[in-house]
């Protein structure tokens, strides 16, 4: 960390939270990946390998497989549902998804991924106004019941 260092550890009941409504409702927990650019599974997420490979979407390259991958929604071919579901077979998944609007083609693969494989995949749906929170987030946790906990980074400039 270039210009600071990580110096904030806070209790989980001090840390901001977020209702959220489960579409899929499962526990998760896990660093925080965040875009505001929706993302097609088919074609642009390698569910071998758990990464982001759309060439033109501005996370290539990244490792969403056990992070929270938040995102607006998903776009593109409904085949994104398999993909999703093969990743989950592979445990390439995402620990969970956050999303700004429903989306049936994520929900789809997540559902028959924890029908198939007892693999749940929480799907968690949040406000605009809270999925900008969500932003600066560093590490995200999911409960059941939807309920959102983030932490943030803080710096400090080193003297």
């Amino acid at each position: 960390m270039a210009n600071g260092e990580f110096i904030e550890t806070r209790r989980l009941d001090e840390m901001p939270r977020i209702q959220g409504e489960p579409l899929i409702a499962g526990c998760a927990e896990g660093e925080a990946l965040f875009t505001n650019e929706p993302l097609s599974f088919w074609g642009g997420y390698n569910a071998r390998k758990g990464t982001i490979i759309d060439t033109h979407h501005e996370l290539c390259g990244r490792r969403a497989a056990g992070h929270v991958l938040v995102l607006p929604g998903a776009r593109g071919s409904s085949t994104g549902s398999g993909i999703l579901l093969e990743a989950i077979r592979l445990g390439n998944a995402p620990a969970a998804i956050i999303l700004k609007r429903r989306d049936a083609i994520l929900g789809l693969g997540a559902i028959v991924g924890r029908e198939l494989y007892g693999k749940i995949l929480p799907l968690v749906i949040v406000s605009e106004q809270d999925f900008d929170l969500l932003r600066k987030a560093s590490r995200i946790r999911i409960d059941e019941a939807g309920v959102i906990v983030y932490e943030q980074e803080i710096f400090q400039e080193r003297s």
